[in-house]
């Protein structure tokens, strides 16, 4: 048995609230040190970090599967964490996001360079609109957009009191069609689950997941997920996909 220790909510210095240390290779080579055998990277808004993540893994020879992500600002001002198999999926649903996304220009002096690095973690660009606010797609419709393209759609940190699913709509939609939603590790499930249950009337799978954005916030490895062989993206995002389904 194979087990897959992860994080599917890692942030790099492209967030405007990740550190400048988040780096491509500080990233993979952290998360490795941890004992993490696979990383989701979920930048705000963007995916434009994540090839050089996938490429420092691969010259660092590190045993780190990265899987492509984004951590996704909906309408209703709500985070969702989109995964992906593969750069071909999600370069297209990332423009979409972007197109969608309130413009507004990024002040450095508030809210950081917002870097775009190469996979020797020099910086090759900036992105120059305000990645962390919302976009104009309802999460039902995100929901939707995700699965178009071989993805899926994760409500984030539910337990938190901003920017969660719970949050700001009061409880998750019962037709919502997810069953997999991600709690922070400061979360106690077994006690949030079942009132989630009594309000939507089913039960979820959960990951767990760090959303970090400083190298001293990734997390040892102990969460994991199970597989008789040693699973590609695609292995992963499928497996995920089947979480909580009947």
């Amino acid at each position: 048995m194979y087990r897959l220790y992860y994080d599917f909510h890692i942030h790099t210095a492209l967030s405007p609230c990740g550190d400048n240390d988040m780096t491509p290779n500080n990233v993979v080579n952290m998360s490795s040190i941890c004992g993490l055998n696979c990383i989701a990277v979920t930048d705000h808004n963007s995916y434009l970090n994540i090839e050089a993540c996938i490429k420092a893994a691969e010259n660092n020879n590190l045993d780190l599967l990265v899987i492509p992500g984004m951590e996704v600002e909906t309408q209703e001002e709500l985070h969702v964490i989109c995964l992906f198999p593969d750069m071909q999926s999600i370069k297209p649903f990332g423009d979409i996001v972007y197109s969608r996304l309130n413009k507004i220009p990024n002040n450095e002096k508030i809210f950081g360079p917002q870097q775009i690095l190469n996979a020797d973690d020099e910086e090759i660009g900036k992105a120059t609109d305000l990645l962390i606010t919302s976009t104009s797609i309802g999460v039902y419709e995100l929901v939707e957009l995700a699965k178009e393209h071989n993805g899926l759609a994760i409500p984030a940190h539910v337990d938190r009191g901003s920017y969660s699913i719970i949050s700001n709509l009061g409880f998750i939609p019962p037709d919502l069609d997810i069953s997999l939603i991600e709690f922070s590790r400061a979360a106690k499930p077994e006690e949030l689950l079942p009132m989630i249950r009594k309000s939507t009337g089913k039960d979820f799978a959960y990951i767990i997941s760090s959303d970090s954005h400083y190298l001293e916030h990734l997390p040892d490895a102990s969460n994991f997920l199970e597989f008789e062989f040693k699973p590609s993206a695609y292995d992963v995002i499928g497996k995920l996909k089947g979480l909580g389904r009947k």
